[in-house]
């Protein structure tokens, strides 16, 4: 189950969105090649694995004969000894005798070798001592291995022999006798384990008679010990019959292991050198084959110096690519399971396997003779999460750095903006964001792979339009706090300040000046895209980046929007309640708005991208005429027919009419106010529509509201209602004269006008 549920995953990394769908055949061919070379290294191992088992059962079929051969002709042995004692006179006493001279034979020997132990020890320190002043060429070595080989059997054959005595008290008076051979055994093993770790280093220094030495040496004491395994085998087997032999009692007692030693000095060679090339690794990834340029070194020195040197039996070049394989393998598995692998890292180690086994074709070895595979046959994956590294990354920074920006806006706290080359507010991560998507983008694309590329641009858009949305809903919550009746208006400027800063950002993604040679990040952040990704992904692309392009355009809108609403929650809260009421016709409060607007243009124009500057003299326009429109609702809001609230209507038009005009010619605004001052004229003629149905009599409603109907689609019947009962001499049968002319007016509808804001 666990397993269809990882190949469910596989799958939906692979097809991410509809377009992947026609990635099916390439991947169908890809895993059907993976799988047919998969299968044919199976099956290679397979029949390598039958002739291994079926040679080895052979092997033992042999043995089992030899042995039982043996056993046969030793009993035969043993029989005809039993026999001939009998057929000779006086056989028990001359096999005492015998022995008896045997024995004594022996002792000799025995009391001979002890009495010059310590001499020929001496001997041997005195060679060691040599060889310690030329450690490159050991010239003693052998002299020193064949005394030392004669003195452990010494010590072998006394310590068996007090063992098997009756008296064992003796025992340890012996050890401490050949204590110093131990102290000896232990400097000879230290120059030759010098040597093995130096083998190599020795064939590149043509010491070839050193090299040769050595591997007397260990052959010899490789067939020591398998002298001493067959003799424990035997004894272990037939005991009785073998303690008869004194052939097979004497020599070696023990497995020395050089054998094995030389094999782990091989190991412990490369063990610096891998950890050398770790720390290299770490600092230049793009490096790799240069780094590991002394694996090759190694094994190419023991190809043509080391192999003719060395008893064929050994296979020493291939013993050495074994062992050389197996660490890369380790070295490089244990880097592609640390989670921490950065995307550089990984895509080195997936290049690398290529140039590796070419390198080792090179060295007359295939593929399928170098196992385990060196990456464990992983690289698909290893693809994958090479993506999924960089969309992590890519997602960790976005979340970083949006986590900075909202802290610094909702604490709001002094010199959090900057101020881009041109004096506009601007956020201080979006250079950063933006610098930060180009270095992944740059990092996908060192991949060579198309597939890898989209992936990473898919996680972009995600993580672009996430920010979108993010920005726009922690602009809102934020806004709500100052929009309501009794909240604290302390840091409104401050956020006033981040909401130009945030819609500059957004202008400056999108904003492209071809006669400058300026683009913004977004045209540039495309040109890096294009030619990374397939053409078919790049329709894919287009519509991405198209909605991306509509989201700032609608972000910047929205803080502009949001910037407008709070003046009129905020600033004019007093003002707009009295319009319409009796306050409304000795006041001046047209006036007073259109100053406060003053103010924030004067203090904003100079912060304020000036594409934005248009948009918000054009939402402060519109803002004023729907707060205009809708204080019909206002408190005490009513018209008489005795009061002159015509002239008020016209005395307010005029009075925003004439800030609205003169913003073109101001000299402060030169060359950044582009607004056409006939649209927002244009929309304020629905007021002469309102005082229309304020001002005609109850007969003429009627067809005031049709006409009005007609030009203004949007136009809904709960803000008419609203006007009708303002009147002062409204009655219901007004409203429902009006309400059924709506039922039988059709009008098409068409693009919003600015009754679809009035409710």
């Amino acid at each position: 189950m666990a397993g269809n549920e990882s190949t469910i995953v596989d799958l939906a990394d692979l097809l991410r969105h509809p377009d992947d769908l026609d990635k099916i055949p390439f991947l169908k061919s890809e895993f059907t090649r993976k799988k047919a070379a998969i299968d044919s290294q199976l099956k290679v191992g397979l029949q390598d694995q039958l002739q291994v088992t079926q040679s080895g059962m052979t092997s033992i079929s042999d043995g089992q004969r030899t042995v039982n051969q043996i056993k046969e002709e030793m009993m035969k042995i043993d029989k005809l000894c039993a026999e001939s004692q009998n057929m000779i006179r006086d056989f028990p006493n001359i096999n005492l005798v015998s022995q008896v001279h045997r024995n004594f034979t022996q002792v000799e020997a025995m009391k001979a070798n002890i009495e010059s132990f310590d001499g020929r020890l001496k001997d041997l320190e005195h060679l060691l001592r040599e060889d310690d002043q030329d450690m490159e060429n050991q010239p003693n070595i052998l002299s020193i291995h064949y005394g030392l080989t004669q003195l452990r059997d010494i010590r072998d054959d006394a310590m068996d022999q007090i063992k098997r005595a009756s008296d064992a008290s003796l025992e340890s008076h012996l050890q401490d006798y050949f204590t110093r051979l131990d102290d000896v055994i232990e400097w000879f093993d230290d120059h030759l384990g010098t040597a093995c770790m130096n083998l190599i280093p020795l064939v590149q220094a043509g010491n070839q008679g050193m090299v040769v030495r050595l591997a007397l040496i260990i052959e010899e004491e490789e067939k020591s010990d398998k002298k001493v395994k067959a003799l424990q085998d035997a004894q272990r087997e037939y005991k009785d019959l073998a303690s008869r032999f004194k052939s097979m009692t004497g020599g070696p007692k023990q497995l020395r292991g050089y054998k094995e030693k030389f094999l782990k000095t091989i190991e412990a060679h490369a063990e610096p050198n891998f950890e050398k090339a770790e720390g290299r690794f770490l600092e230049e990834p793009e490096k790799l084959p240069k780094i590991m340029a002394w694996y090759f070194n190694d094994l190419n020195a023991v190809k043509l110096g080391m192999a003719s040197l060395m008893p064929k039996k050994w296979k020493i070049f291939k013993t050495y690519t074994d062992i050389y394989h197996r660490m890369m393998h380790d070295w490089l598995v244990k880097h592609i399971d640390n989670p921490e692998l950065s995307p550089p890292h990984m895509l080195s180690i997936i290049d690398w396997s290529e140039k590796y086994y070419a390198k080792m074709t090179k060295l007359g070895w295939d593929q399928k003779d170098l196992q385990p595979q060196v990456l464990d046959a992983r690289e698909i994956e290893l693809i994958r999460e090479y993506r999924q590294l960089i969309v992590k990354s890519v997602d960790e920074w976005m979340d970083r750095m949006f986590a900075a920006d909202k802290k610094s806006f909702i604490e709001r706290k002094p010199d959090t903006l900057d101020n881009n080359e041109h004096g506009y507010f601007r956020t201080k991560t979006l250079g950063d964001m933006w610098r930060m998507l180009k270095e992944q983008t740059a990092v996908a694309g060192e991949s060579g792979r198309a597939d890898v590329a989209e992936g990473v641009f898919d996680a972009m858009f995600r993580a672009l339009k996430s920010r979108q949305n993010m920005w726009q809903k922690m602009v809102d919550d934020e806004s709500i706090k100052f929009k309501q009746p009794t909240a604290d208006q302390e840091g409104m400027q401050v956020f006033q300040d981040w909401l130009i800063a945030i819609a500059n950002d957004q202008i400056a993604c999108i904003d492209d000046n071809e006669d400058a040679g300026q683009l913004g990040y977004l045209t540039r952040f495309q040109q890096d895209l294009e030619p990374l990704v397939t053409p078919k992904y790049m329709a894919h692309a287009s519509t991405e980046l198209d909605a991306l392009r509509d989201g700032f355009v609608d972000l910047g809108t929205h803080c502009i929007t949001t910037f407008v609403s709070l003046i009129f929650k905020v600033d004019f809260r007093s003002t707009v309640a009295d319009f319409f009421t009796s306050k409304w016709y000795n006041e001046y409060a047209m006036k007073r708005i259109t100053t406060t607007f003053d103010d924030y243009i004067g203090d904003y124009s100079k912060v304020l991208h000036h594409s934005l500057l248009d948009i918000l003299i054009e939402e402060l326009a519109d803002e004023l005429l729907v707060h205009y429109l809708c204080s019909v609702r206002n408190k005490g809001a009513k018209f008489r027919r005795s009061d002159p609230f015509t002239e008020k209507f016209k005395d307010d038009v005029l009075t925003a009419f004439e800030f609205f005009q003169n913003l073109n010619t101001r000299a402060d605004l030169a060359n950044l106010v582009t607004v056409d001052f006939a649209i927002i004229k244009q929309k304020w003629r629905v007021v002469d529509k309102m005082v229309r149905l304020l001002e005609a009599d109850k007969a003429g409603v009627v067809l005031v509201y049709e006409e009005f109907k007609r030009e203004y689609w949007d136009l809904q019947m709960n803000w008419v209602e609203a006007v009708l009962r303002s009147r002062d001499d409204f009655d219901r049968s007004m409203l429902s004269g009006v309400k059924a002319k709506a039922g039988e007016v059709y009008v098409e509808r068409g693009p919003e006008t600015i009754m679809s804001k009035v409710e």
